[in-house]
């Protein structure tokens, strides 16, 4: 079972803060999660059942810096929508 380690992130950028005002939370998670491990650690941790949850896939990319090639980590976001009402209190300002 997945824990809240697992979880990098809440992405709060320009995009994402407009879709919180519409109950949907953007979350950048390790590439091993899945829909129903995240369902169950908002369950236990935030105590919120999501309505709906999608997911996007993001492979790292190859960068070089002084000659020398890497790659970023891939990386995984989930778009958990709350439901109505409901609001995570980290999340509360």
């Amino acid at each position: 079972m997945a824990d809240i380690t697992d979880i990098k992130s809440i992405l709060y950028t320009e995009k994402t803060l407009s879709l919180q005002e519409k109950g949907v939370v953007v979350v950048q998670t390790s590439p091993k999660m899945t829909k129903d491990s995240l369902r169950e650690v908002f369950r236990v941790y935030f105590g919120v059942l999501p309505k709906k949850i999608n997911s996007s896939n993001i492979q790292g990319k190859t960068k070089r810096f002084r000659g020398v090639a890497g790659k970023r980590d891939d990386l995984k976001k989930f778009f958990v929508t709350l439901p109505d009402g409901a609001a995570l209190e980290s999340l509360t300002v």
